[in-house]
């Protein structure tokens, strides 16, 4: 689907209601949530800049507002007015702006492993700084010595436990990318550009559920946190998982979309 001159690659599975959107994490694509199907009808979308064939795209785009734009435009096209959003760490990000900006859009929310970004501002500068350097670095060296530190950080150490098939597949779908779109990513939606939306979380009337890995202490804090502001929020906790709940646990992760789809109706 081609929206303000982009070419979304979306994929739809299923029929009837509710209506699922997904929304993948950074180095990832709508194929992330391949093993993710609740039932209804669900539309995967890989985000601006991360189909695997693009070539370098305006770098501005990354920007939420300009994410949030495409996205009422793709759910406008496909004739769809309210959906289930689900989004996994970057993209969690980018449902929780899309939530804040455009409420009526959204039945229930999903964010797994997100954060409402960063408060203290010099913490946030400190964080566009670090970005920057990760962003040089790709653009220096490439995606694959990126990638194959990325993989080794301790945030993604449980993802060790997942099948071989399975890390083979995550690893290329990481290295695919266009070096300079995942650079300009991390420079204009990364942690430290998104908004501070910690002050908005406490007059949010959506329906949220929070889903974060047990082994994931960082973000299981955050979302902790957040549970003390949001009005109306569920926080899950899955034990002996990490930061990709989905990927680690899919089943898990799919029971707990259509089990909290099932309690709101």
């Amino acid at each position: 689907m081609k929206i303000n001159g982009y070419n979304y690659d979306i994929s739809m599975v299923g029929t009837g209601k509710p209506t699922w959107l997904f929304l993948h994490g950074f180095l990832g694509s709508k194929n992330d949530f391949a093993k993710i199907v609740p039932r209804g009808t669900c539309v995967y979308v890989t985000t601006y800049g991360f189909t695997a064939t693009d070539k370098q795209v305006p770098a501005t785009g990354f920007e939420y507002q300009n994410q949030i734009t495409d996205l009422v435009k793709i759910l406008d096209n496909l004739k769809i007015d309210q959906v289930n959003l689900v989004g996994y760490s970057m993209g969690a990000r980018l449902a929780l702006s899309f939530a804040i900006d455009n409420p009526t859009r959204i039945k229930h929310l999903f964010l797994e492993s997100g954060t409402a970004g960063i408060a203290d501002v010099d913490a946030r500068i400190a964080r566009q700084q670090a970005d920057e350097l990760k962003a040089k670095q790709i653009e220096a060296n490439g995606l694959i010595p990126f990638v194959n530190h990325w993989e080794t950080i301790p945030l993604f150490n449980s993802q060790q436990n997942v099948s071989k098939s399975a890390k083979v597949f995550m690893h290329q779908q990481r290295i695919q990318h266009n070096p300079t779109n995942m650079a300009n990513s991390l420079r204009y939606f990364g942690t430290g550009m998104m908004p501070n939306w910690w002050k908005s979380l406490a007059t949010m009337a959506v329906p949220t559920t929070l889903i974060t890995g047990e082994l994931d202490k960082k973000f299981t804090n955050l979302n902790n946190q957040m549970t003390e502001l949001l009005p109306h929020v569920h926080h899950i906790s899955i034990p002996n998982t990490g930061h990709n709940v989905h990927f680690e646990k899919p089943d898990k992760f799919t029971s707990i979309l259509n089990k909290e789809n099932n309690d709101e109706n």
